[in-house]
C-alpha cells in the first residue's frame, strides 16, 4: 500500500514537473516572436520581478536593459511596454495600436460595450458621440464647473482654517461636474449615493492595477471564485451601474423628441431615435448606461486626485503659490469669475499648472493598448492581439526633453521672456485618435478650481505636521492624506 502511494507521488510529481518544463519551453519559444525582456515563469510570468504591478519607474529601469521597447509577461501574457517620448509618441497614434483589450477583470465588470473598452465601429460611433455631445455642453459645463468651485470655497471657509483633510470636499465638487453633466443635476451634501458612487469609481480605477487585478486578469477563472477585494470591485460596479440605469429610466420617462437636450443622457436618446431605423447603428441602452459609466469613471477621481497634489506642491513651493496669485490678481478683478479663456492672460499660471500635470502624472503608464494587426515598430515584429503598454511616466520624466525631470520646475514650460512655451512631451492626456475624451473638459475644470482655491485661501500645513514628503506623489496623491489649514485671504494677517 504504502508503495502504491509513493509510486502515485512520484508519478503526480513527474507530471507537474514535465507540465513546467512545457510551459517553460513554451513561453522560451514565444519570446522569439517578440521584443526581448526578462526570462518570464511558468504561471506567474514576470509578476515576481515587477511586484504584481506595472509601476512607471520600474518599467523605465528595465528599459535601460532591454531598450525602449521589451516585453514584460502578465502571467501567460505578454506585454510590449513602449518607453520614452519618441517611442511612446510614435505608438499612440499608430493605427494598429488604436485598439482597447478586454482584459478578464474588466471584461467582467464593464463588457464589450461604451467608448472605453471598445474597438472598431463600436469605439468610432460611441466616441464620436461623446465627443460632440460634451462640445456641445461646453458652455453649461464650464459654468457648473464655475458654481461648484465656488460652492467648494464656502465649504471650505465653513472650516473657519481648521486642520482638516480636504479630499472629500474636493472629490464631492468636481464628481458632481461630471454628473451634472451626465444626469443634469448636482448630489446634495446629505445624498450618501454620491460617497458610495465616489467609492465605487475609486475602486473600479485603483483595484485592477493592483496585485489582485493582475492576479484577476492573470487566473480569471480562478479569483472569479475566491473572496477578496476584487469581489468588492464587482459589487461597487453593479451599484455604479444600477445608478445610471435608474437614471436613464427616469430620463425616458420625462423625455421626448424635439426637446432641446440638457445632458447627456438627453443627448444620447435623441441620437438613438435620430439612429434607430439604421442598421450600422450601435446605439442602444446598454452602450448608453456603460458610456455614462465611463465618463463618470474618467471624470472624477483623477481630476481630485491631482487637485489635492497641486495643494501639497503650493505648500511645498509657497514662492510659487504667491507668484500665481499676483499674477491673478493683476489679470482678475477682486469678483471676476475665473475662465477657461483667462490662460490666455496668465503665462506663468499656465505654465504651473502644466507643470503639476507632469510632475505628478496622475495617469501613470496609461491604459493598454491592442495592436489590431500585424505590424513592425523599431525592427520588431508585433503581432495582432499583442497587448501594448505606453509608459507615459517615461515621457513625463525623459531627460532628453525635461531640464530637471524630477524637480518640480515651471519653468520647464517658460522662455526667456516668461512667455507660457507648450513642450512636446507634454503627454498628460495622450495623444491619436485613442487620446482623453474629456480632455478639455479636465483642462477647464483644473484651471477653474486651482485658480479660485488660490485666490481664496492661504493653504499650509497645521502646526505639528510633519513636512511634506513628495516621494511617490507622482501616480499617487491619493496616498498622501495630509490636514491642511485653508486660511481665507482677506483675514489670514490677523
Amino acid at each position: 500500500m504504502a508503495e502504491g502511494t509513493l509510486l502515485l507521488t512520484e508519478l503526480f510529481l513527474l507530471l507537474v514537473i514535465s507540465l513546467l518544463v512545457f510551459q517553460l519551453l513554451k513561453l522560451q519559444w514565444a519570446r522569439r516572436k517578440l521584443p526581448p525582456g526578462p526570462i518570464p515563469l511558468p504561471m506567474i510570468g514576470n509578476l515576481w520581478y515587477l511586484d504584481f504591478e506595472l509601476e512607471g519607474k520600474v518599467l523605465t529601469k528595465l528599459a535601460g536593459v532591454y531598450g525602449n521597447i521589451f516585453t514584460v509577461w502578465m502571467g501567460p501574457t505578454p506585454v510590449v511596454v513602449l518607453n520614452g517620448y519618441k517611442t511612446v509618441s510614435e505608438g499612440l497614434i499608430l493605427e494598429e495600436f488604436c485598439g482597447r483589450p478586454l482584459t478578464p477583470f474588466y471584461r467582467d465588470m464593464m463588457g464589450d460595450k461604451g467608448v472605453f473598452l471598445t474597438s472598431g465601429h463600436t469605439w468610432k460611433q460611441q466616441r464620436r458621440f461623446a465627443f460632440t455631445a460634451l462640445r456641445n455642453l461646453a458652455t453649461t459645463i464650464q459654468q457648473r464647473i464655475q458654481e461648484e468651485a465656488d460652492y467648494l470655497v464656502k465649504v471650505l471657509t465653513s472650516k473657519q482654517g481648521s486642520a482638516f483633510e480636504p479630499k472629500p470636499d474636493m472629490i464631492h465638487a468636481v464628481a458632481n461636474v461630471i454628473c451634472a453633466a451626465v444626469f443634469g443635476h448636482r448630489f446634495s451634501d446629505e445624498d450618501h449615493s454620491l460617497d458610495k458612487m465616489i467609492k465605487a469609481i475609486y475602486l473600479i480605477i485603483f483595484v485592477p492595477s493592483t496585485s489582485w487585478g493582475r492576479l484577476y486578469d492573470a487566473f480569471p477563472r480562478f479569483m472569479h471564485r475566491l473572496p477578496g477585494r476584487h469581489q468588492r470591485v464587482l459589487e461597487y460596479n453593479d451599484f455604479l451601474h444600477e445608478v445610471v440605469r435608474a437614471e436613464v429610466q427616469s430620463h425616458k420617462a420625462k423625455w421626448k423628441e424635439g426637446n432641446k437636450p440638457q445632458d447627456l443622457i438627453d443627448f444620447y436618446l435623441d441620437h438613438m431615435e435620430k439612429t434607430k431605423d439604421d442598421p450600422t447603428s450601435t446605439f442602444s441602452e446598454d452602450n448608453m448606461v456603460q458610456i455614462m459609466v465611463d465618463l463618470l469613471i474618467g471624470g472624477s477621481e483623477n481630476t481630485a486626485s491631482l487637485l489635492s497634489g497641486a495643494l501639497l506642491l503650493m505648500i511645498k513651493h509657497p514662492e510659487v503659490q504667491e507668484k500665481v496669485l499676483e499674477e491673478v490678481n493683476a489679470v482678475l478683478e477682486p469678483s471676476q469669475a475665473v475662465c477657461y479663456e483667462d490662460r490666455k492672460k496668465l503665462p506663468y499660471t499656465t505654465a504651473v499648472i502644466h507643470e503639476i500635470l507632469r510632475f505628478i502624472n496622475i495617469v501613470g503608464t496609461g491604459p493598454f493598448r491592442l495592436c489590431l494587426k500585424d505590424t513592425t515598430m523599431l525592427g520588431r515584429p508585433i503581432a495582432k492581439g499583442t497587448l501594448i503598454l505606453p509608459n507615459l511616466a517615461s515621457v513625463m520624466a525623459d531627460p532628453e526633453h525635461w531640464e530637471s525631470p524630477f524637480e518640480f520646475n515651471p519653468g520647464h514650460f517658460l522662455d526667456a521672456k516668461g512667455d507660457f512655451v507648450p513642450q512636446k512631451a507634454f503627454l498628460a492626456f495622450g495623444i491619436g485618435r485613442r487620446g482623453c475624451l474629456g480632455e478639455h473638459m479636465a483642462w477647464v475644470e483644473f484651471f477653474v478650481f486651482f485658480i479660485t482655491l488660490i485666490r481664496a485661501f492661504v493653504i499650509q500645513l497645521p502646526e505639528g505636521e510633519p513636512d511634506l514628503n513628495l516621494n511617490g506623489i507622482q501616480q499617487s496623491p491619493r496616498q498622501h492624506p495630509y490636514k491642511l489649514r485653508f486660511v481665507p485671504r482677506q483675514s489670514s494677517s490677523a
